[in-house]
């Protein structure tokens, strides 16, 4: 049996850990599928190439809001596909072929699971199987799309968000599974493309998790694109494939040519034979791991979808940090805050939060004060003629410190930045609102003045400039 110093399970964030300063190590990657891992071949970098795409169409197709005369804005949805996936399949090949041409890494393609502590048999793609041993073990191994009853047990063909943007044609009607942000954001790159969208959510609003006003608003701003099926759960898929039929617990139908299913992922744990490495999990199947990304098995770390609470591809990259360097100096533990992230999601309109939504505000911090701020209440928002875009901020009123933000609309990700910074940073309200220049007129004052609208018991200091 080969022995290696440190063997990583994973070759998405997982294979960040692994940098020149374990040059003097023997490493071993293991990877069952794609260098890269999702986010880079099927994930969160392809989608959003796509929803570009999709936001480029959509803006041909309404240059006439801002009296420019402009064609039909169609997709060539092939060539777009091939464009996208054209870059990221090289950029997985070459980083796969840049760690096997590294003196101190051994790349293994195939799947592994543990036989004991800190031991691996690895199921090799190309046949066979292989038996090695390891000082120490990442596991950084993903998470898979969930697939409900109803479809897994119908025999009918599916897709998920690791397949559908490979599709070689978008489909005439397609049926959404589930209405968080993955399938929020296939919809508007399919109905982008022609294709004619229903969406079977069993919440009685679209990203639900989202705070209440921006879950709200989307829902009502979308039912005009899609059908949408809002508390309803689905029981039964027959047809045939190409001609699906899919009854929902109310005795309603919904007909489409293909199902996307986007009801959420699952951990890759079930697959690695924890129990024989003595690796503990959640209920729902997430390594647990401590503050330092350590399982409850010694020498064993984790990081990212296996084990998260918040599976989001900036958190794992933060994880894989803090594990490289928990890996080098064992004492010296640096640790991964998991409270303040922020998040966004590539719909028309962007949609982007960090802190508490306004729901968890009432539960855990009764006293709080709402701030609001409409695109439409700024000169750029004018001159984008934005009437729904908005930012809606949290804060204790005594203090002015920031409990959340949420914004909807044009370039919500880049907007709430500042937020974010005044979040993590401890920067109150009144002081973000009233030190900086607020460009003028940029879209930032769309944030500067819901910082405004706070009713806060305190000096607000200089005050701003409004529109």
């Amino acid at each position: 049996m080969r022995h290696h110093d440190l063997v990583v399970i994973g070759a998405g964030s997982g294979n960040a850990v692994v940098d020149d300063s374990f040059a003097d190590l023997d490493v071993a990657i293991v990877e069952e599928r794609w260098f890269g891992g999702t986010c880079l071949n099927a994930g969160c970098i392809p989608s959003k190439m796509l929803a570009h795409t999709a936001q480029v169409a959509r803006t041909v197709r309404e240059a006439g809001t801002h009296d420019v005369d402009a064609g039909p804005g169609e997709v060539r949805w092939r060539a777009a596909r091939d464009r996208v996936f054209g870059r990221l399949d090289a950029e997985r090949d070459k980083g796969r072929k840049g760690r096997e041409g590294e003196g101190f890494t051994t790349v293994y393609e195939g799947r592994a699971r543990f036989t004991g502590p800190r031991t691996l048999r690895i199921d090799r793609s190309d046949g066979g199987a292989l038996d090695i041993g390891a000082a120490q073990v990442v596991l950084a191994a993903g998470g898979r799309p969930l697939i409900p009853p109803p479809v897994a047990d119908s025999g009918l063909p599916y897709e998920t968000s690791d397949t559908v943007m490979r599709l070689d044609a978008p489909p005439r009607r397609l049926a959404i599974l589930g209405g968080g942000y993955i399938a929020a954001e296939l919809a508007e790159v399919f109905a982008a493309t022609g294709s004619s969208v229903t969406i079977v959510e069993k919440e009685r609003r679209l990203l639900g998790p989202q705070d209440e006003t921006v879950a709200e608003r989307f829902t009502e701003l979308v039912r005009s694109r899609y059908d949408l099926r809002l508390g309803r759960e689905l029981t039964r898929v027959d047809g045939r494939p190409g001609a699906l039929r899919l009854t929902l617990d109310d005795g309603s139908t919904a007909e489409a040519d293909l199902l996307l299913v986007a009801v959420g992922r699952i951990p890759n744990s079930d697959r690695l034979d924890l129990e024989a490495a003595g690796v503990a999990t959640h209920d729902d199947g997430r390594v647990i791991v401590d503050r330092f990304q350590r399982t409850s098995a010694e020498g064993v770390f984790a990081l990212g979808d296996i084990c998260s609470p918040v599976p989001l591809k900036h958190v794992a990259n933060r994880e894989a940090e803090v594990v490289a360097h928990n890996l080098r100096h064992p004492d010296d533990l640096v640790t991964c805050d998991h409270e303040r992230v922020p998040a966004a999601v590539f719909t028309r309109p962007q949609i982007a939060s960090v802190g508490l939504t306004e729901q968890e505000c009432r539960d855990r911090q009764p006293d709080y004060a709402v701030g609001m701020a409409g695109y439409a209440d700024t000169a750029y928002g004018w001159a984008m003629e934005d009437t729904t875009g908005f930012c809606k901020v949290l804060a204790e009123p005594d203090s002015g410190r920031l409990l959340g933000a949420h914004l909807m609309g044009a370039q919500a990700p880049t907007l709430i930045q500042p937020l974010v910074l005044a979040v993590t940073l401890g920067i109150d309200a009144a002081t973000l609102a009233g030190r900086p220049y607020w460009i003028h007129p940029a879209l930032t004052e769309v944030v500067e003045n819901a910082l405004l609208d706070l009713d806060l018991h305190l000096d607000r200091g200089r005050g701003g400039g409004g529109r």
